[in-house]
């Protein structure tokens, strides 16, 4: 219901300031451009989710392999008390553990490519067993709330980015990034909990919290002691020897268990090349409607008022240039990515702006496309709050990556 109202309010609101636009200031441009904007963002929702074919395909026969060689008992038995937790309706031996933690693995170590697939897997073994198959199940939120607040330990792309545009330290922003990522995956965690009613003060739950800050603040602390240039080699590599490992790990115990290997991706990869053309209208409509209220100007007029509005208060606004990377997160990666990459076009890439830009960018994932594809691949119409935390983790994130940069640039 909520990405109804949303998808209603982003051509409500375009149409709206596109007419304004149109009377009042005589500009005759603007309802081309929204219309160009339809057949535009169409176009990349179909190309994306072609793309996305592929690697479906790839990672659900991988996981097929890994289910069929015992990988995701072993993972149920390692991380079956935290879980159990956070995941109560899907007990201890849930087969969708595997994919959730395997998921969540890929999203911290930044792999897009396959943490995607591993996503959908998880949300497919989660509503076989949810009792209604149109409404999210807690379980689907907290994963889903989790996915949104996206926990990012190797910002590599970031880096990328920036390394392109002429940072002298291009890496700059990795602390920062950590930092605020994980203020906003706490965020997330924290408002599902309240509405599930789950208890974060139980000795479980504070012991694998209390880990995976242990964790954290050693990354930060071997990376910080790392030159520029190491930090982006260690990190690539590191990401993509852990990936490789992964799929070696899954053929072996499958081999062990005398799985014939072939057979099993093949019956997985089937199922990928399924869910990727199921996804595509989901896809398409929420891509449309972001696309309009961007050609619009609603974005532009938005944070023209944001600036207006921190002047009165008397708060710094040096911070607002780089407003449309925050906005755009929650709706569009591929939209925020081109907002940052044009904060560092435009005010240098080593800016206050360009800085704050590329940490808001890591800060916290893209909720509306999350909740798009991966509500959409199952078939779940109503959300119930999803979308209420997923935006209090982005929130949370933006505001947490704003006072970063600024204790770190400014």
């Amino acid at each position: 219901m909520a990405l109804n109202y949303i998808f209603i309010f982003f051509f409500l609101i375009a149409f709206i300031i596109g007419l304004a636009r149109l009377i009042f200031l005589g500009d005759a441009e603007v309802f081309p451009e929204m219309v160009q904007a339809t057949f535009d963002m169409a176009k990349t929702g179909f190309e994306i989710s072609l793309g996305l074919t592929g690697v479906l395909t790839l990672w659900m026969g991988i996981m097929k392999v890994g289910e069929k060689g015992g990988i995701v008992h072993v993972f149920s038995k390692l991380l079956g008390p935290f879980f159990s937790k956070l995941f109560p309706e899907l007990g201890k031996e849930h087969p969708a553990h595997g994919s959730i933690i395997m998921n969540i693995a890929a999203n911290m170590l930044n792999l897009d490519n396959a943490a995607t697939p591993m996503g959908l897997q998880a949300m497919k073994e989660m509503q076989a067993t949810n009792p209604n198959k149109k409404v999210a199940s807690n379980a689907q939120i907290m994963f889903l709330v989790l996915n949104t607040s996206g926990l990012t330990l190797l910002p590599i792309s970031i880096m990328v980015y920036r390394a392109q545009l002429g940072a002298v330290n291009p890496s700059d922003i990795f602390i920062p990034i950590l930092l605020a990522t994980y203020f906003s995956t706490i965020a997330g965690l924290i408002s599902v909990a309240i509405y599930q009613k789950i208890n974060l003060l139980d000795k479980v739950v504070l012991a694998y919290l209390g880990g995976l800050t242990a964790i954290i603040i050693g990354i930060i602390w071997y990376f910080s002691t790392l030159e520029k240039e190491a930090i982006t080699q260690v990190s690539n590599i590191a990401s993509n020897f852990i990936l490789f490992t992964v799929i070696v790990v899954f053929i072996l115990m499958a081999v062990f268990k005398r799985v014939n290997v072939y057979e099993a991706f093949i019956e997985g990869a089937k199922d990928g090349f399924k869910v990727a053309v199921k996804i595509i209208p989901y896809l398409v409509a929420i891509l449309v409607a972001i696309g309009v209220f961007r050609a619009s100007g609603a974005m532009d007029w938005f944070v023209a008022s944001v600036t207006w509005a921190f002047e009165k208060m008397g708060i710094n606004t040096d911070f607002t240039a780089a407003l449309p990377t925050a906005l755009m997160k929650p709706l569009s990666g591929s939209g925020a990515r081109g907002m940052m990459v044009d904060a560092m076009n435009t005010y240098g890439a080593d800016s206050f702006v360009g800085r704050v830009a590329s940490t808001v960018q890591g800060a916290t994932d893209t909720t509306f496309y999350i909740l798009a594809v991966y509500f959409g691949a199952v078939g779940i119409k109503n959300t119930r709050y999803a979308v209420v935390c997923g935006l209090i983790a982005d929130f949370a994130g933006i505001i947490a990556a704003i006072f970063m940069a600024y204790l770190f640039f400014y």
